[in-house]
Parts: C-alpha cells; structure tokens; sequence
C-alpha cells in the first residue's frame, strides 16, 4: 500500500457563531467556521422571525408608491 495517500482525520471542536452551540467532529480540515446550524436555522426550528418577510417586489412597490 501507498504511504501517505489518505488525508489525516483531526477532532474538530466548532461553534456556531449564532447561538455558540459547540459541535465535535471528525474532519480531514483543521478549522471549519459555522456562520448558522441545525439549533437556531430557521427551518430546522420553525421560527419565521430570522428569515426575511420582504421580497425584492415588495421593495419595489414600496418604494415607488405602488399599491
């Protein structure tokens, strides 16, 4: 068998930048950075509030006084 023809495996510890909810995996990357995850994204807790209510229509009609 080759040598050295696998990535190495390293224990990760990552945190939602969020809630800070930690997460402990194994990856073949040193540093990963999570910006949103399954505890606070808005489709996993079905919470509507995070998401945006308008739409770029909704500006435009706003915007130009259309009703």
């Amino acid at each position: 068998m080759k040598k050295d023809l696998h990535p190495t495996v390293n224990k990760v510890e990552t945190t939602c930048s969020t809630c800070n909810t930690k997460y402990n995996f194994s990856s073949s990357a040193k540093n990963i950075k999570v910006d949103i995850c399954a505890s606070c994204h808005p489709f996993y807790t079905g919470d509507k509030s995070v998401a945006k209510s308008t739409g770029q229509v909704d500006k435009f009609n706003k915007k130009y006084g259309i009703k």
